[in-house]
């Protein structure tokens, strides 16, 4: 079991989705990254990246994921490489994909970058392979995108693996959520228990879409805050559509601030309490993101124009998941 970390789960943190793996489905990635992508380049900005976040946050957080191409290598060499000390450093992971896509960002159509997979063998597959790669630095481990459909919320076998995992390994678990359905897969989290400690919940924490076009699952994001979990906030720049949101920038240039910073400032100021991952690609995208801090005790101290802004920019969820769904790896 590793020792506990020097902190709790910290407010702003470096998910590793864009980083680890060389396509992804946020806008413009090749006026960034380039179209030659092999392992060596995404490595080398993989560890820029890290450089930023460690010269600059007090806590440094990562997220991975099975799924995210090499983040995890990415990540567990990069810590101990710099000799990083368990209780420096917050790293979470999930389970449930694996990456299928043989470090190709285009594939042929119909073929998945990565194939779900909710089941109790599965589980105690990857939690061997994150505990290879991340074992002394893990945290959290959680369900990635956890469904309905995938079985993995009536699944009492996986839940005891789980519940098992959390008292043998000493992580944290949680889940992520996705889909027009977050807020009810949420709700239905919140009511398994663990098998290994009486009346206490199995879940510790959930991480969820939320941004100023998707804000559905505000009220289900509360109810678990009130509940003790942690809310973690990921896809938080829709994936860069808030970027080009016309009211965004306005209200950006109001304030006084980046696009980016009044995003996730946005989230940061909302009442349940939520810490959110970048998606950065760069230290400047980084550096820029984790300056959102400011913006949201500006919107805590003007309420009405925190309405006002959510009001404006919001959209239709079931459409936000539409449109989601549509985007390309790129």
């Amino acid at each position: 079991m590793k020792p506990p970390a020097a902190s709790s789960l910290p407010r702003l943190g470096l998910g590793m989705a864009a980083l680890g793996r060389p396509g992804y489905i946020n806008l413009n990635r090749e006026t960034i990254l380039g179209n030659d992508r092999p392992v060596e380049l995404m490595q080398k900005q993989a560890d820029v990246v890290m450089d930023k976040l460690f010269a600059i946050s007090d806590e440094p957080w990562l997220d991975c994921a099975r799924s995210y191409g090499l983040s995890e290598k990415f990540v567990g060499e990069y810590l101990r490489r710099h000799k990083i000390a368990p209780e420096k450093v917050y790293v979470s992971s999930k389970w449930g994909y694996t990456y299928v896509a043989d470090w190709n960002v285009k594939l042929a159509e119909g073929e998945p970058h990565e194939v779900k997979d909710h089941s109790t063998d599965n589980f105690l597959k990857q939690v061997q392979e994150t505990s290879e790669y991340l074992g002394e630095y893990i945290n959290l481990y959680q369900i990635h995108s956890a469904t309905f459909e995938s079985g993995i919320l009536t699944d009492a076998k996986t839940h005891e693996a789980l519940s098992k995992c959390k008292v043998e390994r000493g992580w944290a678990i949680g889940l992520s959520v996705s889909s027009p359905q977050q807020n009810a897969v949420l709700q239905k989290a919140m009511t398994i228990q663990s098998t290994t400690t009486p009346n206490q919940p199995l879940f510790d924490s959930v991480q969820c879409t939320y941004n100023l076009l998707e804000q559905r699952p505000g009220e289900a994001l509360l109810e678990a805050h009130h509940k003790g979990m942690d809310i973690i906030i990921k896809e938080g720049l829709a994936n860069g559509r808030v970027l080009r949101h016309p009211d965004v920038l306005q209200y950006a240039k109001q304030l006084a601030c980046e696009p980016d910073q009044l995003a996730l400032g946005f989230i940061l100021a909302q009442p349940f309490q939520p810490r959110v991952l970048s998606g950065a690609v760069t230290p400047e995208q980084l550096e820029s993101n984790l300056k959102a801090m400011a913006i949201s005790e500006t919107l805590r101290e003007n309420p009405s124009l925190l309405e006002e802004i959510a009001n404006k920019c919001v959209m239709d969820s079931d459409e936000y998941w539409k449109e989601r769904s549509a985007l390309a790896w790129n």
